[in-house]
């Protein structure tokens, strides 16, 4: 009994040992540069949304906005300063569909913000109802790091 117990922590500890830490072998993660923000998307507008969306009209012109932020991250350890979000001015931004169709190449002003104004045929849909979407992907480069974030616009009465 006391030779069983003996042999069972011995090999318990030997396999701990023998323990490395694996990289998920489906999902290449990185960091993104910059926080990407969908202008008048439902919800938070993308701080926490995979994928935000935007309602725009059937009629009329489809207005689509982001901002960019940089995370200043040198008060985190202070309360009364906290994380401050610095809006990145003159960043080169390319809009997409999800499929690979170019839509614009946008640059953002001094307060981070992009827009963009296209009409539903631009986006690929010739006769728009309600409920009709466009999936898209914002790209960009900051400080030598690509970045994408993804995002939709549905067509609304």
């Amino acid at each position: 009994m006391k030779h069983t117990l003996i042999i069972s922590v011995l090999l318990g500890a030997a396999s701990l040992v023998g323990c490395t830490k694996v990289d998920d072998p489906f999902v290449d993660r990185v960091v993104a540069p910059v926080l990407v923000i969908i202008d008048n998307a439902t919800g938070d507008g993308g701080g926490s949304t995979g994928e935000p969306v935007v309602s725009q009209k059937v009629s009329g012109p489809v207005t689509l906005a982001v901002r960019i932020y940089e995370l200043d991250k040198a008060g985190i350890l202070n309360n009364k300063v906290g994380i401050d979000s610095l809006p990145v001015a003159s960043l080169a931004l390319k809009l997409s569909t999800r499929a690979g169709t170019p839509l614009g190449e946008l640059k953002t002003d001094a307060t981070g913000k992009a827009s963009i104004a296209k009409t539903w045929a631009e986006l690929g849909i010739a006769a728009p109802a309600a409920g009709s979407s466009v999936q898209l992907t914002w790209t960009g480069e900051y400080k030598g790091q690509a970045f994408s974030r993804l995002s939709r616009v549905q067509a609304i009465n």
